[in-house]
């Protein structure tokens, strides 16, 4: 087991709803048109896959998927869209768990690793997806760049959602790279429900030394799943890296 917190069975249970935007076609589009291509003829792994928002439409497409995930509540949201037999996932965390065979793609979206909490648990993350790669395999990660340049001297909160519905803002620890997202939901009722998580950021040259500690080499930055060029001014970015043959 690693640091990351576990969703709990209500979390699982409202994620999907609470993610239409995520889920949506201009969303998952380019998405799945980025991983299908990389994948190619090949078996892809899902890190965390969760509920399937990803893996499920991108098994649609043609792609054999299999997803890791630690919580068994969001696999069990996951299994009323499709049975095992069609997409399998195994529980456990991203860190270590293991699957069988070998992958042309492994991939981890959606800011996920950072629900590892500790560096020492990321780099294991990254040794995982090289160990589960068949040479020239491709590991790809979406994650949104830190943005302390949001942050004047003495503030520690960054907001990111502010609407009739949703209340969201990230506070920060800068020593131990820990940020803490707080959500404040807007009910049927008119009350307010507050959830928070907390994630470890990482900057991409933390995670292209991860890589190369895994033997990995970058192949490919990019600020979305368009293909836009990354730049200082990227608020996340699509990074890939491969295995060498």
């Amino acid at each position: 087991m690693t640091s990351s917190e576990l969703w709990t069975r209500a979390t699982a249970d409202r994620y999907d709803a609470e993610e239409t935007e995520m889920s949506s076609a201009a969303v998952l589009g380019p998405t799945l048109d980025f991983l299908a291509e990389l994948a190619g003829d090949g078996r892809a792994l899902e890190f965390a896959i969760g509920t399937g928002r990803v893996g499920v439409p991108l098994r649609e497409r043609g792609v054999p998927v299999a997803g890791i995930e630690l919580s068994g509540h969001m696999a069990a949201v996951l299994r009323r869209k499709v049975d095992e037999d069609t997409l399998p996932v195994a529980i456990g965390d991203m860190a270590t768990t293991a699957v069988a065979g070998e992958f042309a793609l492994v991939y981890l979206v959606y800011n996920t690793i950072t629900n590892l909490l500790t560096q020492d648990e990321q780099v294991e993350c990254f040794r995982n997806a090289a160990r589960h790669l068949e040479p020239g395999g491709r590991f790809v990660i979406e994650l949104g760049v830190p943005p302390l340049r949001f942050l004047p001297p003495g503030q520690v909160a960054v907001p990111f959602d502010v609407s009739e519905q949703h209340l969201g803002f990230d506070t920060f620890d800068l020593v131990e790279q820990i940020l803490v997202s707080h959500h404040f939901t807007r009910e049927d009722d008119g009350r307010y429900r507050g959830d928070n998580s907390r994630h470890r950021y990482a900057w991409p040259a933390e995670l292209d030394l991860m890589a190369r500690i895994a033997g990995l080499e970058l192949e490919r930055r990019v600020a979305d799943w368009d293909g836009a060029p990354f730049t200082q001014d990227s608020a996340k970015h699509i990074s890939v890296w491969r295995k060498p043959t």
